[in-house]
């Protein structure tokens, strides 16, 4: 190397300390609490557009997947996401799968009795029906009889199920539910014309209405938070510490914002089995 130029670059990183003095990053949770050492591990399903999904390459990408990249990050922690059906999820954190569940799910009193969570964000069903809306779906009652898709053993599942027992309450046809392995599925059987409804997050639902896919008929229905789900107490706490640093910071609401999604409006605190 060119001695005047050796003696330049010293003299820049002579010049900058602090980078070459940045204090390492110190991990906020003991290994005993994670499933694999060093890393944070999370399930995700990702078929919910613009939430969590796969892009044309195959790289996983979404508001969540960012979120809990940015709370591995803060966590000091390397960041692994496991794709897995919904289905699979609760079952595998019981059994030291993954650490985190990070799929958007929603909060029932039922998951607090079973493991620890962290209430972040605000969501709601939606129905989404074939472009321009050909049977004029306006309200529930406009579903009665109708062919209706849904992903299997959720939230929405059940509350798929609560619209088709209240239309029977109310003497109209019950829903024909169609339950699939993940949304992405129910979507495909819409398209195809196997289905007259599919139901998802309102989320998802504005995304597929932008993009020219499907028609939302119907959306904020059962407005109900969103939680991570733990199997550690002590890392649902730490979880809950980096949301809330982020909120004070400005970058949790910035996130969100770009995907139009609303906040959780309570405090981040870990609630769970009493």
């Amino acid at each position: 190397m060119d001695r005047r130029l050796f003696l330049a670059a010293g003299g820049s990183l002579l010049a900058t300390p602090a980078l070459a003095q940045a204090p390492a990053c110190t991990q906020a949770v003991p290994n005993s609490e994670l499933v694999k050492a060093g890393t944070l591990t999370l399930s995700t399903n990702p078929t919910l557009p613009p939430m969590q999904f796969v892009d044309g390459q195959g790289v996983l990408r979404g508001m969540r997947v960012e979120l809990g990249a940015e709370i591995a990050r803060r966590l000091c922690l390397q960041v692994e996401h496991v794709r897995v059906e919904f289905a699979a999820m609760i079952p595998g954190l019981a059994a030291r799968r993954w650490d985190m569940i990070n799929t958007g799910m929603f909060y029932t009193e039922e998951r607090q009795r079973l493991m620890w969570l962290v209430r972040y964000e605000q969501q709601a069903i939606s129905v989404s029906v074939p472009r321009g809306n050909p049977r004029n779906i306006r309200r529930i009652e406009d579903l009665a009889g109708l062919r209706v898709g849904v992903e299997q053993g959720g939230f929405e599942f059940r509350r798929t199920t609560d619209m088709s027992n209240d239309l029977v309450a109310r003497n109209l046809r019950p829903l024909t539910i169609r339950a699939f392995d993940n949304f992405a599925v129910s979507f495909q059987a819409l398209r195809a014309g196997q289905l007259d409804a599919a139901i998802s997050i309102d989320s998802t639902g504005k995304e597929y209405d932008d993009r020219g896919e499907f028609t939302r008929a119907i959306s904020g229905l059962y407005g109900t938070p969103i939680n991570f789900g733990f199997r550690s107490r002590p890392l649902a706490q730490a979880v809950a510490t980096a949301l809330t640093a982020m909120k004070a910071d400005g970058s949790f609401q910035t996130l969100l914002d770009r995907f139009g999604v609303t906040a959780y409006d309570g405090p981040f605190e870990v609630v769970g089995p009493s």
